[in-house]
């Protein structure tokens, strides 16, 4: 009687707990120019074809791909990551090869990718698995540069995670600081204001919006077009939910670290910024303002002249067989299932 009464008393102790869900694994990395070998006409893909500057070959465009699969995995570490936003990808082709002809077929993973107006034809994609993330919809924002220049859409998609809560979840590319990093800035204002008349319409409908930005923005989180224009704040200032907050900015400290390296010194180009209602305690989806991690593993890295840079994938257009000029970064959102 003794046994049974301490066996019920133990089940109420474990069906009154909080169940845990699985921790959702959101991840953000730049590719590097993952082109097939094939001349797209609509493109300036010239150069990613065997008769082109960079002779690229089905051989090394196969081994791109297994790098590039094996950065994922240790981005994942324990586990596959549930989302996955990548940006540098030529077409839907290549996404479709990442996930079914290297180890992460065992994923299950569906992609969501769009030819963008990009004249070199690099664009956004999104990975996902589907017991992870149900997809509800997806949008692609246009960034308007006007006629003479075409940059990569922002890819928009919808939705609902393990424990019934719906995430929006942005991936970006923002146009390059080809041109000087001052003259070039307007466009990345551009696109932070196309993000921004997006995020308001949400915020409008729903103050209690769940939101996932990530991309590579090719500006620092304390640059015009993220801090002026996108409004994102820093997650160690006070938390409303009807705001933004980028998680890379405790990782800002210029030249001492970054998921980017140029001139010699480390940069947070690639960030992930949410809504304050992921950073509320008493939120059933939330991440921690120190919750952004980029992924150093020894194998992505190699050593230089300052020091370790990524393993990048090209030097000019010789084939390095490394990975990319970027490092993936991560965030983890811890899921309450059920109270």
């Amino acid at each position: 009687m003794r046994k049974k009464f301490c066996l019920i008393c133990l089940l109420h102790l474990i069906f009154s707990m909080p169940l845990m869900a699985k921790n959702l694994r959101i991840i953000s990395y730049n590719l590097e120019n993952l082109f097939d070998c094939e001349n797209d006409s609509v493109t300036n893909d010239d150069s990613f074809t065997p008769e082109g500057a960079h002779q690229w070959t089905e051989k090394k465009y196969r081994y791109k791909l297994n790098n590039l699969s094996k950065a994922i995995t240790a981005a994942g570490e324990w586990d596959y990551p549930g989302i996955i936003g990548l940006c540098e990808v030529e077409n839907g082709k290549v996404v479709s090869d990442l996930i079914h002809q290297t180890q992460l077929k065992i994923c299950g993973y569906q992609y969501i990718h769009k030819d963008s107006p990009d004249r070199r034809g690099v664009d956004v994609a999104l990975l996902y698995q589907p017991q992870q993330f149900q997809l509800i919809q997806t949008q692609f924002l246009k960034v308007d540069l006007g006629e003479e220049l075409k940059t990569r859409d922002i890819l928009y998609a919808t939705g609902v995670i393990s424990n019934g809560d719906t995430l929006h979840v942005f991936v970006n590319h923002w146009p390059s600081r080809y041109g000087g990093e001052l003259e070039s800035q307007p466009k990345r204002n551009k696109a932070a204001q196309t993000l921004r008349t997006c995020i308001d319409s949400l915020f409008n409908t729903s103050p209690l919006s769940k939101i996932v930005i990530m991309g590579d923005f090719n500006d620092y989180p304390d640059d015009e077009s993220l801090h002026i224009v996108l409004k994102a704040h820093s997650p160690n200032d006070s938390i409303e939910f009807n705001q933004l907050y980028n998680l890379a900015i405790p990782l800002n400290e210029k030249g001492k670290t970054g998921s980017h390296k140029f001139g010699g010194e480390w940069g947070m180009l690639d960030q992930i910024i949410v809504s304050g209602a992921l950073l509320k305690n008493s939120s059933k989806s939330k991440v921690l303002p120190s919750g952004l991690t980029i992924c150093q593993e020894k194998f992505l890295l190699k050593e230089s002249s300052t020091g370790e840079m990524p393993k990048r994938a090209f030097l000019g257009t010789f084939f390095a067989y490394g990975f990319s000029d970027h490092l993936p970064v991560f965030i983890d959102l811890k899921i309450e299932k059920r109270e």
